[in-house]
């Protein structure tokens, strides 16, 4: 799975505590989602976010790190442009309200609908660099 990294794990060092299986593959902007810092890193409507672009066959290790079990983030697909070419790419993003961030993400339901939601009407997508 290719994911855009934009915290802890756009350090190779950590990267390799989490992964047995991994490779960097360039920088990336995510357009449409500003990071936003409380106890832990994570998303928020707003400008941009720089990163990196991360792949791995290792899905489930890296939902054990992010917390997806647990409620502390939530894994979206968005679209990619890489180089004249389009797919897709992986992103994690964390609910606010248990991280303690200061997020307001629109509209009603659960966070990860919301996030969702807003991702698919606003245009938000990484850009390979």
């Amino acid at each position: 799975m290719e994911v855009f990294v934009y915290g802890t794990l756009t350090d190779e060092t950590t990267a390799r505590s989490v992964l047995d299986d991994f490779e960097y593959r360039g920088s990336a902007e995510l357009l449409g989602l500003q990071r936003v810092d409380g106890q832990y890193s994570t998303l928020g409507p707003g400008d941009s976010t720089t990163g990196r672009l991360l792949w791995t066959p290792e899905t489930d290790a890296f939902d054990r790190y992010e917390g997806v079990d647990r409620g502390l983030y939530s894994r979206l697909t968005l679209p990619l442009e890489q180089h004249g070419r389009t797919g897709t790419v992986e992103v994690y993003v964390g609910d606010p309200d248990v991280l303690g961030a200061p997020v307001e993400w629109p509209g009603e339901g659960r966070f990860d609908e919301r996030a969702r939601r807003y991702c698919e009407t606003q245009d938000v997508r990484v850009v390979q660099r």
